[in-house]
C-alpha cells in the first residue's frame, strides 16, 4: 500500500520556501535602507531560497491534494527544519555569523521562538541581519498558533484533542467552522498587536528600528533583542518596561481569546479556567519574587554595571523591585526570554523558583512554549481525584475543565506528554553533562532548550549566552528546541518504526 504522498510535502515544503524567501527580500529592503552593507549576502540567501523553493513547487506539480496523518506529522516537522536550514543562509553569506552550525542554532532558535543566541556583541551586527532575527521569532511565532489552532487538532497530538474541544479549536460555537478563516483572522490579529506594540513603544522613547523588532520578538514570546543588554538597556525608562509585560503577557494569552476580547467577548474571555489560572499564577508569583527581591536580595554588585545586571535593589525602590520581578517572571512563564535583570543572583531560592517556572508555560494556543498551563491543571485535578476514586472504587469520577468532562483518553495523552518531557530533559541534561558542560549549566540548557525560554543557569545566565557550549551542543540545543517546541509526539513519532510501516 502506498503510504507517503511525498508530492504534496514537497510541494508545502516549497511554499515555505518562497514564504521564506521572500522575508529575506524584506530584509535586503531594509539592509538597502540602512546601507549596512550587508545588502549582496541578504539578497543571495533570499534569491536562493526562492528559486529552490519554486523548483519543489514546479517539479511536485500533478499531486493530489490530500494529506494524511503521517504527511501531517512530516511536514509539520520537515517544514520548522526547512525553514531554518535556508534562514541560516543570512547569516552565512553576509558573514554575520559564519560557522553553519552556529548560524543554523541561531536561526532555530529564533523560528522556535527561543531566544538563545550564540552571538555575543549583537549591537554590531547589519541592521538587516538584526531585522532577520526577530523576523524568525515572528515568522515561528505565527506558525506555532497555526498548528495549535488549526493542524495539530486534526492530527491528535499531545492532548490538542483538549484545546480543539476548548477555545483554541475551529468550531461552530468558537470562531469559525473553516481551518483557512480562523488562521486568518488570528493572522491579523497577531499583526495588529504586533503594529500597535511597536507604536507605543515608539511613543514612550524607544527608536523605530528597535520598536519594530522588539515588538516582533514579543508577540511571538521570541525574546531576540537589537541590545547586548536585552530590555536591561531601558532600565532608565520604566514605561518602556511595562509596555513590553503587558504585551507580553497577551502573548502568553491564548490567542483565541484575545481574538473574543478584541470583538468584546470579554464573558467567554474570563470564563476561561487556563487564562484565570495563567493570571493566577502571574500575579501571585510576581508579588512573591518582588518581596523576596526587595527584602532579601543581594545586594554586592558592581553600580558600573548597573545596566546589563539591573539588581532591582539597587536602586532601593519597591516600584524598581516590582518592575523587574513582574518582568523577569512573565518573561520566563510565557517563555519569552527577554531581560531587564539578572534573577540567578537574586537569592538561592528564587533561583530554584525560576527553574521551576521553566516547566510551567503560558496558555495553550499562545505563542508561548512550554509544557503548558492546561496540562498541569489537568494533572493535578486527576491526581486530587485519585484519593476520591481510592475511596469509592466503583464511581465514576471525572475531571471536568470548564465545566465539561476530560475524557480518559485525553488524561493519559497528557499524563504521557508530562512524562516523555520530564525523560527527554533527563536526557537532554546527561548529554550535556557528558560533553563536559558542568552540571548547573546542563540542566539549565535542556530545561531552558526544551522549554523554549532562552536564558538558563550557570554559564547560559541572563548575562551570558549559549557561545559556550560546545558545537554538538548547540546542535543538541538545535534539537531539543524544536521537540519542545512542536509538542514532542510530533517529532519522536517520526523515530518509531511503526510510523513507517505500511499496516
Amino acid at each position: 500500500m502506498k503510504r507517503f504522498n511525498f508530492k504534496i510535502i514537497f510541494q508545502l515544503m516549497g511554499i515555505l520556501l518562497l514564504f521564506n524567501g521572500g522575508f529575506m527580500l524584506v530584509s535586503g529592503i531594509v539592509s538597502w535602507y540602512f546601507d549596512d552593507g550587508a545588502l549582496t549576502g541578504v539578497l543571495l540567501a533570499g534569491m536562493i531560497t526562492l528559486v529552490t523553493g519554486l523548483v519543489l513547487r514546479f517539479a511536485t506539480k500533478g499531486f493530489e491534494k490530500k494529506i494524511k496523518k503521517r504527511e501531517g506529522y512530516l511536514v509539520v516537522t520537515l517544514g520548522w527544519i526547512t525553514m531554518s536550514l535556508s534562514g541560516a543562509l543570512p547569516y552565512v553569506f553576509t558573514g554575520a555569523i559564519p560557522v553553519f552550525t552556529d548560524a543554523f542554532f541561531e536561526t532555530m532558535s529564533g523560528y522556535t521562538t527561543t531566544g538563545a543566541s550564540i552571538i555575543n556583541d549583537i549591537e554590531i551586527m547589519p541592521k538587516s541581519i538584526l531585522f532577520w532575527r526577530s523576523t524568525t521569532h515572528w515568522i515561528g511565532g505565527m506558525g506555532i498558533i497555526v498548528l495549535a489552532i488549526a493542524i495539530l487538532p486534526l492530527l491528535g497530538i499531545g492532548g490538542m484533542q483538549m484545546f480543539a474541544a476548548e477555545a483554541p479549536g475551529p468550531s461552530a460555537d468558537k470562531m469559525h467552522p473553516r481551518i483557512t478563516d480562523t488562521a486568518k483572522r488570528l493572522w491579523f490579529l497577531y499583526f495588529g498587536l504586533t503594529l500597535t506594540e511597536a507604536i507605543l513603544l515608539k511613543f514612550a522613547g524607544m527608536g523605530y528600528f528597535d520598536a519594530i523588532n522588539h515588538a516582533m520578538s514579543t508577540l511571538s514570546t521570541g525574546g531576540f533583542s537589537t541590545k547586548n543588554a536585552s530590555v536591561a538597556y531601558w532600565n532608565n525608562q520604566p514605561l518602556i518596561q511595562y509596555i513590553i509585560i503587558f504585551f507580553m503577557f497577551v502573548a502568553g494569552t491564548n490567542f483565541v481569546l484575545s481574538y473574543f476580547a478584541v470583538k468584546g467577548k470579554f464573558a467567554k474571555f474570563m470564563a476561561d479556567e487556563e487564562f484565570k489560572y495563567y493570571l493566577i499564577a502571574v500575579l501571585s508569583i510576581g508579588l512573591m519574587t518582588t518581596l523576596v527581591v526587595y527584602y532579601y536580595a543581594d545586594v554586592s554588585i558592581d553600580p558600573t554595571e548597573i545596566q546589563l545586571i539591573a539588581h532591582p535593589k539597587v536602586y532601593g525602590e519597591f516600584e524598581s523591585s516590582f518592575r523587574h520581578a513582574l518582568f523577569q517572571v512573565i518573561a520566563v512563564i510565557t517563555t519569552t526570554g527577554f531581560v531587564s535583570a539578572d534573577f540567578t543572583i537574586w537569592s538561592p531560592f528564587l533561583t530554584v523558583m525560576f527553574f521551576i517556572m521553566m516547566f510551567l508555560g503560558a496558555s495553550a494556543g499562545s505563542t508561548a512554549g512550554g509544557v503548558k498551563i492546561v496540562r498541569h491543571i489537568i494533572m493535578i485535578k486527576n491526581g486530587f481525584l485519585e484519593f476520591k476514586r481510592s475511596l469509592h472504587p466503583n464511581g465514576i469520577i471525572p475531571v471536568r475543565y470548564n465545566e465539561k468532562t476530560v475524557t480518559r483518553g485525553i488524561v493519559f495523552n497528557i499524563m504521557a506528554f508530562f512524562i516523555l518531557y520530564l525523560i527527554i530533559f533527563a536526557i537532554g541534561s546527561l548529554v550535556f553533562s557528558f560533553m563536559g558542560v558542568d552540571f548547573m549549566t546542563s540542566v539549565g540548557a535542556a530545561a531552558s532548550s526544551l522549554g523554549n525560554v532562552g536564558p538558563a543557569f550557570g554559564d547560559l545566565s541572563p548575562v551570558n549566552n549559549y557561545s559556550s557550549l560546545p558545537p554538538f551542543g548547540k546542535i543538541w540545543s538545535s534539537m531539543l528546541m524544536l521537540c519542545g517546541r512542536l509538542e514532542l509526539f510530533t517529532v519522536l513519532i517520526i523515530f518509531t518504526p511503526y510510523f513507517w510501516r505500511n499496516s
